[in-house]
C-alpha cells in the first residue's frame, strides 16, 4: 500500500465482492504495458514519469525563471487536457490566493465575448508572457485567443520583444502551431504524439505553467514516478488503484449512473473539472460509462446536499481528503457570543471541516450513498504527482472494464463540424 494516499472502500462496496474481476485486472495490466490494447498508441503517459525528456525539463525550469523574472502575467491558451492539469495542480499547491510570482491567466478555453474583451482589456496594462498549447495549432478556442494575444503583445512591445515571451507547447515535427513557431523562432516544447491532452499534465503542457507558477517539478514527476510503480501491479488484492477502477465498475453496473468528485478545499475544486473529463472523455462512448460529476464541500452541501441524502439514487461520491492544510486559522472568542460559537474557541478551522466531513460521510452513507475514500497526508508537489497519475491509471483500467477505447473522443468531433459549417469554414 502507498504511503503517499490510502483508498477506502468500506462505506462503497464489500471488497470481497470485486474477486471476480483478478483475472480481468491482470490481464488489462499486461496489456497497458505491453501497449496491446485498444487506443495503444495513445498508451505513452503510462511510462512517461521514467521516460520523459530530461534535457527539456531543464529548459523548461529555466524559461520559468526567465518568466518569473521579467512579466507580470503568463497567459496560457489552450482548451481541455491543454490548460485543465495545469491549473488543476496550480490552485491545488498554491491556493486561490497566492503570494508572488507571475499572474497565471487561463485563456482560449471559451468562445465568451465577456471574458475575452476583459482579459484583452486588462492585458493592454500588463506585461505578460504566453504560453500557446495546442498539438494540431487549430484548435479553434485556443487558436483565436493566441492571434488575440500575440497580436496585442507584438503592438504592446515589437516582434522581436514577443518571439522571446511566446513560449509554444504543439506536436515535435508537424501542425500548424509548429510550423509557425519554427518560422518565427518561438521556444517550442513537445506535446508526444503518443500522449493525448486530458492524460498530458506530465508533459511541457503541466509543466511550463507549474513552473512558472514557483511549484517544483522535478518533485511532481518524481511523485508520478512512484505511482508508475507501485501502481504497476497486477495483484488486486494490494493495488489501490485498481481496486478503485473495479469499484467504479461495480458501481455501474449495480445501479449508479453518476460519480461525484467530493473534495473539502476550495482550491482543489479544478482537480474535480480535471477529473471530469478524464472520464467523462475517456469512457463516454458506445452509450455507456459513468457521468463524472464534482463538488466542493461544505460549499455544495448547501445547494446539493439535500438531493444527494434523499433525492433520486443514481450517484456515489468519490471522497478527496488531504489531512493537513498548508494553512490554518484559529476561531476567537467573542465576549458577547450571540452567534453560539465561543464552544469551538480555539479550535483551528481545519477542525471543524474534519469534522464536517466525518458528519456528512457518516450521513451520506447512511442514507444509502455509497462513499469512497481517498486520503491523502498533505498536498504537494510530489503527493498531487501521485494522485494525478494514481486516476489516470484507473481511468484507464476502467475504461478497459467497459471494453472501450479510454484514448479516443470521437463524438467530441460531431458538434465541431456542425458549428465550422454554420461559421462558413471552408470544406464544412
Amino acid at each position: 500500500m502507498s504511503k503517499v494516499l490510502s483508498v477506502n472502500l468500506e462505506k462503497a462496496v464489500d471488497p470481497a465482492l470485486l474477486g471476480e474481476y483478478k483475472e480481468k485486472v491482470k490481464e488489462i495490466n499486461t496489456g497497458i504495458n505491453s501497449k496491446t490494447l485498444k487506443g495503444n498508441d495513445f498508451l505513452g503517459w503510462a511510462d512517461y514519469p521514467t521516460t520523459y525528456d530530461k534535457e527539456e525539463v531543464e529548459q523548461i525550469i529555466k524559461d520559468a525563471e526567465y518568466v518569473r523574472a521579467n512579466y507580470e502575467v503568463l497567459v496560457v491558451c489552450g482548451i481541455g487536457g491543454s490548460y485543465l492539469g495545469a491549473r488543476a495542480a496550480i490552485e491545488a499547491i498554491n491556493g486561490l490566493k497566492p503570494d508572488g510570482g507571475p499572474e497565471i491567466i487561463f485563456f482560449g478555453n471559451t468562445f465568451s465575448p465577456n471574458y475575452t474583451a476583459q482579459v484583452m482589456s486588462y492585458l493592454e496594462k500588463k506585461s505578460f508572457a504566453i504560453n500557446v498549447i495546442s498539438k494540431s495549432g487549430t484548435t479553434t478556442e485556443t487558436s483565436i485567443s493566441f492571434r488575440l494575444v500575440k497580436d496585442l503583445l507584438e503592438r504592446k512591445v515589437g516582434k522581436e520583444e514577443a518571439r522571446k515571451a511566446i513560449f509554444a507547447t504543439t506536436d515535435k515535427e508537424k501542425g500548424a502551431l509548429k510550423t509557425l513557431s519554427d518560422k518565427e523562432g518561438y521556444q517550442t516544447y513537445v506535446l508526444p504524439s503518443d500522449v493525448g491532452g486530458r492524460y498530458s499534465v506530465f508533459t511541457a503542457v503541466g509543466l511550463l505553467p507549474m513552473a512558472v507558477a514557483g511549484i517544483d517539478i522535478k518533485a511532481f514527476l518524481s511523485g508520478a514516478l512512484l505511482a508508475s510503480k507501485e501502481l504497476n501491479n497486477p495483484d488486486l488484492e494490494t493495488n489501490p488503484c485498481y481496486q478503485y477502477a473495479c469499484t467504479r465498475d461495480y458501481m455501474y453496473r449495480h445501479g449508479k449512473s453518476v460519480e461525484m468528485f467530493v473534495s473539502y478545499e476550495s482550491q482543489y475544486t479544478q482537480i474535480g473539472e480535471w477529473l471530469k473529463q478524464l472520464f467523462g472523455e475517456s469512457e463516454g462512448k458506445e452509450k455507456k460509462g459513468l457521468f463524472p460529476a464534482s463538488a466542493t464541500f461544505t460549499t455544495d452541501l448547501h445547494s446539493l446536499g439535500q438531493f444527494i441524502q434523499e433525492g433520486t439514487p443514481l450517484l456515489y461520491e468519490t471522497i478527496i481528503y488531504v489531512d493537513k492544510p498548508k494553512a490554518d486559522i484559529a476561531i476567537p472568542k467573542d465576549k458577547e457570543d450571540l452567534d453560539g460559537l465561543n464552544y469551538l474557541e480555539g479550535k483551528n478551522i481545519s477542525y471543524v471541516n474534519r469534522k464536517a466531513f466525518e458528519g456528512t460521510l457518516e450521513a451520506h452513507t447512511s442514507g444509502g450513498v455509497p462513499c469512497v475514500v481517498i486520503e491523502l497526508e498533505k498536498m504537494d508537489a510530489y503527493s498531487l504527482g501521485y494522485l494525478l497519475y494514481f486516476f489516470m491509471r484507473a481511468c484507464a483500467m476502467s475504461a478497459y472494464l467497459l471494453e472501450i477505447n479510454p484514448f479516443d473522443q470521437p463524438g467530441v468531433e460531431i458538434y465541431k463540424k456542425n458549428m465550422f459549417h454554420l461559421l462558413g469554414k471552408k470544406g464544412y
